[in-house]
């Protein structure tokens, strides 16, 4: 039988390999090209891999060919493929994953053309009496008066300005709609102001970073308000002058406002962003002109690592530490290991800053295999406020902030600066309870108690999102005594307003749903009137709020107290990472209340001594075999029952595994239960990555091939971040 050429597709399905389609076309596509393909009933775009023959008769035919050449860079298309292998993750899914939503549906892979309305020479000669009598056309003639460089429809629809008196105007040849050329205006001059002076090791950093030739990584270790940003910015300049890009990742949205403020003062280069919180559209359209070397300066969140760069110098990761580098479900990958990754094929630097580094990079540090850059000192030459700890064990549960504590907030606001009051908890409170039988508000769904969100008089699960309503009397025992447990920020914020006479501005995923109230928020912060701020981890990174003289920290033992072995560390990070909010350009204050005043991890992250907790921790990780003296894969499976997912876990507990790597479990989740499933998890551990990779390919090809994997989901997470 004779073979006919067929190409290899990859597709977005949660299947490994790659699916054989008929293609009779000359010349082939290449690797990397979208393809259009008939799917079962569903048609479907996916990405060619490879081509090959096949004499299989029964053989689909792709349907089209979407682009004339490649929307993967052999580099991203290799990056992608690492990862794939890396975290046993299908390709296509990967493939499908690292590109904008609108090429994933099909489209273009072409920028949009901005249209605009402008006055025609004829039109700027019209004068008012000419419209006199028809109004709506005078408004828009009065606005593009205004705006001789024209306004888009959109912003004319802002303004008020109808569309039949656009097109009367167009109609009388005193307007006319036109096309905005797309490419950025080209500047000789890289800087647009000049840099800040520099202390001694800032220019240290600054010129390791510089000298250095191909794939360099380095840890940017300084202490919060030591200059991490100054050090980015000048470093990067060498890269922009000689006309390449950087990408700088961030691991949160919120961070992205400033962080491009900063970067388009100081450089007069095209400066773009990638992130959720952008249209479909706009998203494509930063992509492509990152992709076509228009953006010189890309920032974005983690999913920005998958840009395609023409022409790249430099990669920045920012809060190095921060757990949201990592994808939590899906393709379960790290942004900071593939910055690193990508770096490397490049042959480029990359440079993870943090000033809480994650205990894996730095044990690469001292392992001598980054590059360690050491910022020890505020670049304001402001002295670090040490951390206050209050003995709180004895405060009423109702009582959230201790007296010194409240007196303290007076007397900052009444000297002119402000305050910050951090708990990590949104809405009112965190559970109601009956004072007659002891009755919880519990979510059907989850192992977990419901959080009382007052403003919108709700229940609400942080787990699930179900919301119910707030019952009068007790479910159990019909007493009306029900009353809340515990404080979150609407608590705090409505306690703070009636003991001061300041604006109480509260920053929670709650109070900045709507665009741009996060952004308006933060400028009225830094305009420096008093004011006390109530918030979450939102505000713990990144922020400079140069009147913030006070911080108070609440409720922080349960990260030190955590089952899961990273909690002491991260909540060290974000005890350190919020402290070093207070004081960057004056007089400083830390104040941290905790019902365990004596626990020895507490008392040294509230020292400010970071390496000595860090070392400490090390040492714990070294005895268990932990990361990073050990490497971790988790299975995870949720059914409909704990029985059924504990059977499918026990039946690849019971496959063989290569030497060295230990199972252990399966065990039900420290949370049982969650959004109506039954949660169980298998961990494996191993010293060395290569044994546990192949016996994850081993129990992967058993969990695909069991029947009772239809009755459940499950996902293997490698590196696992969150073991709860």
């Amino acid at each position: 039988m004779s073979t006919k050429p067929v190409l290899q597709i990859a597709l977005p399905v949660p299947l490994p390999g790659c699916y054989d389609y008929l293609y009779s076309g000359s010349p082939a596509p290449a690797q990397g090209t979208r393809v259009q393909v008939p799917f079962g009933r569903r048609t479907l775009v996916g990405v060619v891999h490879g081509q090959t023959q096949s004499d299989y008769p029964k053989l689909k035919a792709v349907s089209a060919v979407l682009d004339d050449a490649p929307v993967f860079t052999a580099e991203l298309y290799a990056l992608c493929e690492r990862a794939a292998r890396y975290y046993h993750h299908p390709l296509g899914e990967v493939l499908n994953y690292a590109l904008p939503a609108l090429l994933r549906q099909g489209g273009d892979a072409q920028p949009s053309q901005e249209k605009r309305w402008r006055l025609t020479e004829r039109g700027t000669h019209v004068s008012d009496e000419q419209v006199s009598r028809a109004p709506r056309q005078h408004q828009a003639l009065q606005v593009l008066r205004e705006h001789p460089k024209g306004l888009s429809s959109a912003m004319l629809n802002a303004l008020d300005v109808a569309s039949p008196a656009l097109n009367a105007l167009r109609d009388k040849g005193w307007a006319e709609h036109f096309v905005v050329e797309n490419g950025p205006g080209i500047s000789k001059e890289v800087l647009a102001e000049p840099p800040l002076a520099a202390n001694g090791e800032q220019q240290q950093a600054i010129h390791a970073i510089q000298d250095a030739e191909g794939f360099t990584p380095f840890l940017l270790d300084g202490v919060t308000g030591s200059g991490k940003t100054e050090v980015y910015l000048q470093a990067m300049a060498p890269q922009l002058a000689a006309g390449k890009q950087v990408l700088v990742l961030v691991p949160e949205i919120g961070l992205t406002p400033q962080t491009v403020q900063r970067f388009r003062q100081r450089f007069a280069v095209p400066v773009t962003t990638l992130h959720s919180g952008l249209t479909d559209r706009e998203r494509l359209d930063n992509w492509l002109a990152a992709r076509d070397g228009k953006a010189r300066i890309i920032i974005g969140t983690r999913s920005a690592i998958f840009t395609p760069l023409a022409n790249p110098g430099l990669i920045i990761v920012d809060e190095a530490h921060d757990s949201s580098l990592k994808q939590q479900d899906g393709f379960r990958y790290h942004a900071r290991d593939l910055a690193t990754w990508r770096a490397q094929t490049l042959n480029i630097p990359v440079v993870l800053g943090s000033a809480t580094p994650a205990l894996e990079t730095l044990q690469l540090a001292r392992d001598q295999r980054f590059h360690w850059l050491k910022l020890s000192r505020r670049a304001t030459e402001q002295q670090r406020p040490g951390i206050e700890i209050l003995d709180a064990t004895l405060a009423p549960p109702n009582q959230p902030l201790l007296p010194l504590s409240l007196q303290a907030i007076k007397q900052c606001v009444d000297n002119g600066n402000q305050a910050l009051v951090f708990i990590n908890r949104r809405g009112y409170a965190p559970m109601i309870l009956c004072q007659d039988c002891g009755w919880q508000a519990e979510c059907k769904r989850c192992d977990s108690f419901l959080t009382w969100h007052r403003a919108e008089n709700n229940l609400r699960c942080h787990h699930c999102d179900s919301q119910q309503r707030v019952p009068s009397r007790c479910p159990s025992c019909g007493s009306s005594a029900i009353h809340e447990a515990g404080s979150g920020t609407e608590k705090l914020t409505e306690l703070l307003e009636q003991s001061l006479p300041v604006p109480v501005i509260r920053i929670d995923r709650d109070a900045t749903r709507r665009k741009g109230e996060l952004d308006s928020k933060l400028k009225t912060i830094r305009q420096g009137d008093p004011a006390v701020l109530v918030g979450t981890q939102m505000l713990a990174k990144g922020h400079h709020f140069p009147k913030l003289a006070l911080v108070v920290i609440l409720d922080m033992d349960a990260g030190f107290l955590s089952a899961d072995f990273r909690g002491p560390e991260q909540a060290a990070q974000l005890l350190l990472q919020v402290a070093g909010r207070s004081g960057r350009e004056g007089q400083g204050r830390v104040l941290l209340q905790t019902r365990h005043p004596d626990h020895h991890l507490l008392q040294l992250a509230a020292s400010g001594d970071y390496p000595a907790l860090a070392s400490a921790l090390l040492e714990e990780r070294r005895m268990a075999a932990l990361p990073p003296f050990g490497h971790l894969a988790l299975f995870r499976c949720e059914a409909m029952t704990l029985g059924k997912a504990m059977a499918f876990l026990q039946e690849l507990a019971q496959q063989p595994v290569a030497d060295g790597v230990n199972v252990l479990g399966p065990v039900p989740a420290p949370m049982e239960k969650r959004a109506g499933r039954y949660r169980a998890q298998l961990l494996l551990q191993a010293s060395q990555r290569a044994p546990l990779h192949q016996t994850l390919e081993r129990l992967l090809d058993a969990a695909r091939q069991s029947p009772q994997s239809r009755q459940c989901r499950w996902h293997v997470d490698v590196d696992p971040i969150d073991m709860l």
